[in-house]
């Protein structure tokens, strides 16, 4: 879908790497620049085996991988030409530093004004707090995703996932394909696109700035309910496993009703109406925690699908590999990983009936791809690649 499109992937971690992984997926050529000491932490993040990072082989996975020390004047003028024959940049290097290297949007644009330039950052530009240094665990905090996020009477919980990440490489990828078709069937120039972890996320929850600004209430956790539908929780069952519901339309919190064989319930003045409900929502709780703790898992959720109510189980890892419905759709592909080894990593979403995403390989090796991008991609000669090489550029 996005081939002839060239990404250049000089970002750390999580949020901007991610993007590049999506671009990837659907085909641009992507370029991860990394330091020569080590290249980017996200490979020795997390879990490993063998000695290589899980995670990464699967954020690297079908780009290209070339060394470039960003600190040295040499290594900034590489980046500069390598910006010159590419579509999108993808940073996430503090607005004054990238000043101070001369890699700015404004320095790169001037090389080619087609560029388009992702620049994600913790805080985004144009605030006190622009130039700090920022991660997911931060975002998350400041977004108001952990103050609703936890038990009642717990304290804020934060994800065990890089979640404000996740959800700002999903906002970056969409920004830069509305940027690449702006580009191409409008004014054929590039822009800056400037996001932050905290506002994508932001977004998401926006229902507790909306409750505050217009009726002046601060809201709190609630664990697994939710304070605009009833019943919505997860659910102990006899054999110790873990059912989700969703009541949120009115007809499917009648069909829960029937399912656990109170249907005069949805008559009632006190569960029938949405409202009511969610004023008694501790009697419907009871109600259904009740009914499932008294059936094993496979019990509840046969009548549940009979009833076709909203309803599933809590999975582990192992689960989601053995559905049988996630497998028809082959939602984990295996990958032949050089270090590792077959690898079942999760295939690209969405799904494209025309132009299928795919995944080519795993993350590759440290300066893998070196001899393509400064051999061919800027025609550099023998001797000025050894002597970058001496000097620790590349």
């Amino acid at each position: 879908m996005l081939e002839g499109v060239r990404v250049l992937d000089a970002a750390s971690l999580a949020a901007g790497p991610l993007t590049g992984t999506f671009l990837a997926e659907l085909g641009a050529e992507v370029i991860k620049i990394e330091q020569p000491d080590g290249g980017d932490a996200i490979r020795k993040w997390g879990a490993q085996k063998d000695g290589h990072g899980l995670m990464w082989k699967s954020v690297g996975r079908n780009k290209l991988t070339a060394t470039l020390d960003l600190r040295k004047e040499a290594g900034q003028g590489l980046l500069r030409s390598l910006a010159g024959k590419a579509d999108v940049i993808i940073v996430n290097t503090r607005y004054s530093t990238l000043e101070k290297w001369g890699l700015s949007y404004e320095s790169l644009s001037a090389v080619n004004p087609r560029l388009i330039m992702l620049h994600v950052t913790g805080f985004g530009a144009g605030g006190p707090y622009s130039d700090r240094p920022g991660f997911g665990t931060l975002s998350e905090a400041m977004s108001g995703f952990a103050h609703t996020t936890g038990q009642a009477d717990g304290p804020p919980t934060l994800p065990s996932f890089m979640l404000a990440d996740g959800v700002a490489a999903l906002t970056g990828t969409y920004a830069v394909l509305a940027a690449l078709y702006h580009r191409d069937l409008h004014n054929g120039k590039g822009q800056l696109i400037d996001l932050s972890l905290i506002e994508p996320l932001s977004r998401l929850i926006e229902q507790s700035v909306l409750v505050y600004d217009q009726l002046g209430e601060i809201q709190t956790r609630f664990g697994n309910k939710w304070d605009i539908s009833a019943p919505r929780n997860t659910y102990l069952t006899k054999d110790g496993k873990w059912i989700a519901v969703s009541g949120s339309a009115p007809s499917i919190a009648k069909r829960i009703f029937a399912a656990i064989g109170q249907p005069q319930l949805s008559d009632s003045p006190d569960f029938g109406d949405p409202q009511q409900r969610l004023q008694n929502a501790d009697a419907v709780d009871a109600a259904v925690a009740s009914w499932i703790g008294e059936r094993t898992c496979d019990e509840a959720m046969e009548i549940f699908e009979q009833e076709q109510v909203a309803a599933a189980p809590v999975y582990d890892a192992s689960q989601l590999l053995d559905d049988p419905h996630l497998r028809a759709r082959g939602t984990y592909t295996p990958i032949d990983d050089p270090d590792l080894g077959p690898i079942r990593m999760q295939a690209p979403v969405p799904r494209f009936s025309d132009t299928p995403a795919r995944v080519t390989h795993s993350g590759r090796a440290l300066g893998a791809d070196n001899d393509y991008v400064y051999r061919k991609l800027l025609d550099l000669d023998e001797h000025t690649i050894d002597q970058l090489g001496r000097e620790g550029t590349i």
